[in-house]
């Protein structure tokens, strides 16, 4: 049992020397300073010895426990990341967002498109590579103002080869604070004709909420016509105005700070063999960036590179889109658009079967991921490792 002690007490010395040299300070002694917690008094243990009674008066008795009694009360986690080796039980992350409101996401590094692969070299080549191809390859921006609720879709006389649905949801009257819009019920949405316009092979990115849209987003895709086959999940941070949301929703258990994205496929697209339509594994299916301000309906913008760089169709439809989310390579259609240049025939011009997608490079197909080969089965050159340098499929 000794030798167990004396093995804990000295882990614990090299714990304390290192969160001492963490914090800077030269030695062990000063790291309750560094934590922010008062010094213990150190208490002798006196030797009990059979002596007479002393009488001593109240006040002197009370002095004493004064000076022996030195115990840490924490009244909130203000110094809880001071270190994984404080002496304060409130370490962790989700005792800090009852006392201040800041997220346990907010403390995520590195999460910004712009930092985000500084220590992966090959990974920033390869989204560099990908964003440069994607921009040469990408048609005029393109606008259509409607009425969603009265307008037919099939109007626009062109099949796409990914649509991303944007849906003002009622839920975000009751937590985003929006009022000055018409909302959408989920009936509604489920009227649209998505299936329509969509070519034999595509994608559909539909923004579900947070409630009851993870179930009603799975019925709208499977009317539409696509098989669910991801969930992008949207982390939103508060950093910059921490604090706990006044409009919470009544059903919910856990304070609500996500949102949900269903990724759904229409056809047959295989990632091992349709290395001409589809760039699998480049971006992750987690979006972590700071929500928008209250009464606001912006989406992260990362949702454009995910699909881009996934989906090497060129024909892009984005609906319920507004002024701030035009964009190159993108047709915007929805009510809250100011103007409109959408002109069917100009926009068909832009592609041909032999440039329907954005292509592939060399040093594209050597850096991405690819999936193993079947097993037992030859590859082909679409298999891993091979490509189609043309932009068109030979359909």
């Amino acid at each position: 049992m000794s030798d167990k002690l004396k093995e804990l007490k000295e882990r614990s010395q090299k714990r304390k020397k290192l969160l001492a040299q963490t914090f800077g300070v030269s030695n062990v002694a000063e790291l309750r300073q560094a934590l922010g917690t008062s010094v213990e008094n150190p208490v002798k243990k006196a030797v009990i010895t059979e002596a007479p009674p002393v009488e001593v008066a109240d006040d002197t008795v009370k002095a004493k426990e004064d000076t022996t009694t030195d115990e840490l009360v924490y009244k909130d986690s203000s110094t809880f990341l001071k270190g994984t080796q404080s002496s304060n039980p409130h370490n962790d992350y989700c005792q800090h967002f009852v006392d201040t409101g800041q997220r346990p996401q907010n403390f995520i590094r590195d999460v910004g498109l712009a930092d985000r692969f500084e220590e992966y070299p090959k990974l920033r080549e390869l989204i560099k590579l990908k964003d440069d191809l994607i921009a040469q390859t990408a048609s005029p921006p393109m606008f259509l103002k409607c009425d969603l609720q009265n307008f037919n879709l099939k109007d626009l006389n062109n099949q796409f080869d990914v649509i991303l649905v944007e849906p003002p949801l009622e839920e975000y009257q009751r937590t985003m604070g929006v009022t000055n819009m018409q909302f959408w019920s989920w009936d509604q949405i489920m009227q649209l004709d998505i299936g329509e316009l969509t070519d034999n092979r595509g994608f559909v990115f539909l923004w579900c909420g947070s409630s009851e849209g993870l179930d009603m987003g799975r019925f709208c895709l499977r009317k539409w016509g696509f098989r669910r086959c991801e969930d992008i999940c949207w982390i939103r941070t508060n950093t910059q105005h921490p604090g706990h949301s006044k409009n919470l929703e009544s059903k919910a258990v856990f304070q609500r700070t996500k949102e949900h994205c269903l990724m759904g496929i229409k056809g047959t697209v295989r990632r091992s063999i349709d290395g001409d339509f589809i760039h699998a594994n480049v971006d992750i299916d987690l979006i972590i960036s700071e929500e928008p301000e209250y009464g606001s309906l912006e989406k992260p913008v990362e949702i454009f590179h995910i699909i881009e760089h996934f989906c090497l169709g060129r024909r892009r439809l984005h609906i319920f889109g507004r002024d701030s989310t035009i964009r190159p390579g993108w047709l915007t259609v929805g009510p809250e658009l100011t103007n409109s240049n959408f002109n069917a025939d100009t926009y068909a011009s832009y592609f041909s079967p032999s440039t329907v997608t954005t292509g592939c490079t060399e040093r594209i197909e050597a850096l991405r991921p690819k999936s193993p080969p079947p097993k037992g089965k030859a590859t082909g050159n679409r298999g891993r490792g091979g490509f189609n340098r043309g932009r068109g499929r030979g359909r």
